[in-house]
Protein backbone atom coordinates (compact mmCIF):
# COMPACT_ATOMS: atom_id res chain seq x y z
CA UNK A 1 0.00 0.00 0.00
CA UNK A 2 1.15 3.56 -0.54
CA UNK A 3 -0.71 6.61 1.32
CA UNK A 4 0.14 9.92 2.09
CA UNK A 5 -1.68 11.80 4.76
CA UNK A 6 -1.46 14.74 7.24
CA UNK A 7 -2.45 15.37 10.62
CA UNK A 8 -5.25 17.59 9.19
CA UNK A 9 -8.26 17.86 7.49
CA UNK A 10 -9.92 20.45 4.88
CA UNK A 11 -12.92 23.11 6.52
CA UNK A 12 -15.67 20.66 5.01
CA UNK A 13 -13.86 17.63 6.84
CA UNK A 14 -13.38 15.64 4.17
CA UNK A 15 -10.17 13.80 2.91
CA UNK A 16 -8.04 14.91 -0.55
CA UNK A 17 -10.40 12.99 -3.57
CA UNK A 18 -13.59 13.34 -1.98
CA UNK A 19 -12.19 10.48 1.23
CA UNK A 20 -14.04 10.62 4.59
CA UNK A 21 -12.33 9.56 7.58
CA UNK A 22 -13.49 6.12 7.87
CA UNK A 23 -12.79 5.36 4.18
CA UNK A 24 -10.86 2.52 3.03
CA UNK A 25 -7.88 4.14 2.11
CA UNK A 26 -7.22 1.81 -0.86
CA UNK A 27 -10.66 2.46 -2.82
CA UNK A 28 -9.38 -0.78 -4.73
CA UNK A 29 -9.46 -2.65 -1.47
CA UNK A 30 -12.62 -4.52 -0.38
CA UNK A 31 -13.90 -3.20 3.06
CA UNK A 32 -13.14 -6.79 4.56
CA UNK A 33 -9.32 -6.78 3.21
CA UNK A 34 -7.14 -7.06 6.92
CA UNK A 35 -4.52 -5.14 5.21
CA UNK A 36 -6.43 -2.10 3.85
CA UNK A 37 -5.20 1.01 6.01
CA UNK A 38 -8.20 2.61 7.63
CA UNK A 39 -8.38 6.64 7.68
CA UNK A 40 -9.70 6.87 11.91
CA UNK A 41 -8.11 9.86 12.65
CA UNK A 42 -7.61 13.33 11.28
CA UNK A 43 -5.65 13.01 8.58
CA UNK A 44 -5.34 14.34 5.08
CA UNK A 45 -5.26 11.55 2.12
CA UNK A 46 -3.43 13.75 -0.52
CA UNK A 47 -2.84 10.11 -2.81
CA UNK A 48 -3.45 6.59 -2.42
CA UNK A 49 -2.67 3.65 -4.39
CA UNK A 50 -2.88 0.43 -4.62
CA UNK A 51 1.41 -0.91 -5.84
CA UNK A 52 3.37 -2.63 -3.33
CA UNK A 53 3.12 -3.61 -0.04
CA UNK A 54 4.83 -0.20 1.31
CA UNK A 55 3.34 2.09 3.30
CA UNK A 56 4.34 6.03 3.32
CA UNK A 57 2.58 8.38 5.81
CA UNK A 58 2.83 11.97 6.55
CA UNK A 59 4.95 12.65 9.41
CA UNK A 60 5.74 9.15 10.52
CA UNK A 61 6.38 6.77 7.50
CA UNK A 62 6.14 2.52 7.76
CA UNK A 63 7.71 0.94 5.34
CA UNK A 64 7.82 -2.78 4.56
CA UNK A 65 5.64 -5.82 3.43
CA UNK A 66 2.57 -7.63 5.01
CA UNK A 67 5.43 -9.60 7.68
CA UNK A 68 7.46 -6.61 8.53
CA UNK A 69 8.33 -2.99 8.72
CA UNK A 70 10.23 -0.08 9.82
CA UNK A 71 8.49 3.19 11.28
CA UNK A 72 10.78 6.36 10.32
CA UNK A 73 10.14 9.07 12.45
CA UNK A 74 7.55 8.70 15.42
CA UNK A 75 5.56 12.07 16.36
CA UNK A 76 3.20 12.82 18.93
CA UNK A 77 -0.16 10.02 18.36
CA UNK A 78 1.37 6.99 18.72
CA UNK A 79 -1.81 4.82 18.56
CA UNK A 80 -1.87 6.15 15.22
CA UNK A 81 1.37 4.83 14.01
CA UNK A 82 -0.27 1.32 15.88
CA UNK A 83 -2.95 1.28 13.23
CA UNK A 84 -0.30 2.48 10.27
CA UNK A 85 1.57 -0.96 11.93
CA UNK A 86 -1.28 -2.73 11.58
CA UNK A 87 0.51 -6.03 13.31
CA UNK A 88 3.57 -6.19 11.43
CA UNK A 89 6.78 -6.87 13.21
CA UNK A 90 8.47 -3.47 13.54
CA UNK A 91 12.66 -3.77 13.06
CA UNK A 92 13.05 -0.21 13.87
CA UNK A 93 12.13 3.23 14.65
CA UNK A 94 14.48 5.15 12.22
CA UNK A 95 14.19 9.31 13.29
CA UNK A 96 15.35 11.60 10.56
CA UNK A 97 16.43 14.29 13.63
CA UNK A 98 15.33 14.55 17.21
CA UNK A 99 12.96 17.59 17.14
CA UNK A 100 10.35 16.75 19.25
CA UNK A 101 7.66 17.04 16.37
CA UNK A 102 9.31 13.87 14.57
CA UNK A 103 10.60 11.39 18.02
CA UNK A 104 7.86 12.82 20.55
CA UNK A 105 5.89 9.32 20.41
CA UNK A 106 9.53 7.45 19.55
CA UNK A 107 9.73 5.49 23.28
CA UNK A 108 5.86 4.29 23.71
CA UNK A 109 5.90 2.87 19.98
CA UNK A 110 9.09 1.17 20.87
CA UNK A 111 7.89 -0.64 24.03
CA UNK A 112 4.41 -0.98 21.76
CA UNK A 113 5.91 -2.61 19.03
CA UNK A 114 9.10 -4.29 21.18
CA UNK A 115 11.57 -2.31 18.50
CA UNK A 116 14.73 -0.41 19.04
CA UNK A 117 14.99 3.33 18.35
CA UNK A 118 17.88 4.45 15.94
CA UNK A 119 18.86 8.00 15.82
CA UNK A 120 22.11 9.70 14.68
CA UNK A 121 24.13 10.44 18.04
CA UNK A 122 24.76 13.86 16.89
CA UNK A 123 21.46 14.94 17.78
CA UNK A 124 21.55 13.03 21.38
CA UNK A 125 21.41 16.68 23.14
CA UNK A 126 18.18 17.67 21.26
CA UNK A 127 16.86 14.09 21.98
CA UNK A 128 17.33 15.11 25.97
CA UNK A 129 15.47 17.95 25.53
CA UNK A 130 12.08 15.75 24.79
CA UNK A 131 13.65 12.21 26.60
CA UNK A 132 15.60 13.14 29.11
CA UNK A 133 15.53 9.88 30.70
CA UNK A 134 15.17 6.91 27.79
CA UNK A 135 17.82 7.12 25.53
CA UNK A 136 17.74 6.06 21.68
CA UNK A 137 18.91 2.30 21.80
CA UNK A 138 20.85 2.50 18.63
CA UNK A 139 22.93 4.62 16.59
CA UNK A 140 22.40 5.74 12.57
CA UNK A 141 25.88 6.69 10.84
CA UNK A 142 26.60 7.93 7.67
CA UNK A 143 27.03 4.89 5.14
CA UNK A 144 24.78 2.42 7.08
CA UNK A 145 22.86 0.15 5.39
CA UNK A 146 19.43 -1.35 6.71
CA UNK A 147 17.68 -4.27 5.19
CA UNK A 148 13.73 -4.04 5.30
CA UNK A 149 11.59 -6.65 3.61
CA UNK A 150 14.37 -6.93 1.25
CA UNK A 151 14.40 -3.55 0.69
CA UNK A 152 17.64 -1.44 1.26
CA UNK A 153 17.61 1.58 2.88
CA UNK A 154 20.99 3.70 3.10
CA UNK A 155 21.70 6.21 5.98
CA UNK A 156 22.82 9.77 4.15
CA UNK A 157 23.83 12.01 7.22
CA UNK A 158 22.52 15.58 6.21
CA UNK A 159 23.16 17.95 9.13
CA UNK A 160 22.16 21.51 9.27
CA UNK A 161 18.78 21.40 10.00
CA UNK A 162 19.86 19.41 13.56
CA UNK A 163 23.24 18.35 13.76
CA UNK A 164 22.37 14.58 13.51
CA UNK A 165 19.68 14.99 10.49
CA UNK A 166 19.82 12.02 8.36
CA UNK A 167 17.94 11.04 5.44
CA UNK A 168 17.22 7.84 4.41
CA UNK A 169 17.34 6.90 0.84
CA UNK A 170 15.86 3.19 -0.82
CA UNK A 171 17.87 3.09 -4.14
CA UNK A 172 15.32 0.27 -5.02
CA UNK A 173 12.06 1.88 -4.83
CA UNK A 174 13.56 5.57 -6.19
CA UNK A 175 12.41 7.42 -3.22
CA UNK A 176 14.09 8.76 -0.11
CA UNK A 177 12.54 10.00 2.91
CA UNK A 178 13.97 13.71 3.76
CA UNK A 179 12.85 14.17 7.62
CA UNK A 180 13.28 18.39 7.34
CA UNK A 181 16.21 18.71 5.18
CA UNK A 182 14.65 19.39 2.35
CA UNK A 183 11.24 20.02 1.52
CA UNK A 184 8.93 21.08 -1.94
CA UNK A 185 10.82 24.03 -2.88
CA UNK A 186 13.22 24.36 -0.78
CA UNK A 187 15.83 23.41 2.32
CA UNK A 188 14.27 23.15 6.02
CA UNK A 189 14.65 25.22 8.37
CA UNK A 190 17.38 26.58 10.51
CA UNK A 191 16.06 28.93 12.89
CA UNK A 192 16.13 26.52 15.68
CA UNK A 193 18.81 25.62 18.12
CA UNK A 194 21.66 23.78 16.79
CA UNK A 195 20.45 24.39 13.31
CA UNK A 196 22.96 26.20 10.68
CA UNK A 197 22.08 27.51 6.91
CA UNK A 198 25.57 27.08 5.24
CA UNK A 199 25.59 23.62 6.53
CA UNK A 200 22.31 22.50 5.26
CA UNK A 201 22.78 23.94 1.81
CA UNK A 202 26.16 22.06 1.59
CA UNK A 203 23.99 18.82 2.46
CA UNK A 204 21.68 19.28 0.14
CA UNK A 205 24.08 19.78 -2.31
CA UNK A 206 26.78 17.25 -1.39
CA UNK A 207 24.22 14.29 -0.98
CA UNK A 208 20.81 14.94 -2.05
CA UNK A 209 21.19 16.65 -5.64
CA UNK A 210 23.47 13.91 -6.28
CA UNK A 211 20.83 11.53 -6.32
CA UNK A 212 18.98 10.71 -9.51
CA UNK A 213 16.58 13.44 -10.20
CA UNK A 214 13.78 11.14 -10.58
CA UNK A 215 13.94 10.19 -7.26
CA UNK A 216 10.89 10.70 -5.27
CA UNK A 217 11.33 12.88 -1.93
CA UNK A 218 8.95 11.61 0.56
CA UNK A 219 9.53 15.14 3.32
CA UNK A 220 8.26 15.57 6.86
CA UNK A 221 5.99 17.74 6.33
CA UNK A 222 3.98 19.36 3.24
CA UNK A 223 3.59 17.40 -0.09
CA UNK A 224 5.85 15.20 -1.87
CA UNK A 225 8.11 16.01 -4.71
CA UNK A 226 11.05 14.74 -6.81
CA UNK A 227 14.88 15.80 -6.29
Amino acid sequence: YLADVEASLDPDGLLAGGYQLGDWLDPAAPPDDPRAARADRAVLATACMYRTADLAARIASVLGDDEECVVIDAPHDSSAIQDLVAGRAVRGILLTHAHDDHVGAAPDVARQCDALTYLHPDDQELWRLTHAYTPPDRTLTDGQVLTVAGVELHVLHTPGHSPGSVCLHAPSLGTVFTGDTLFQGGPGATGRSFSDFPTIIASIRDRLLTLPPETVMRTGHGANTTI
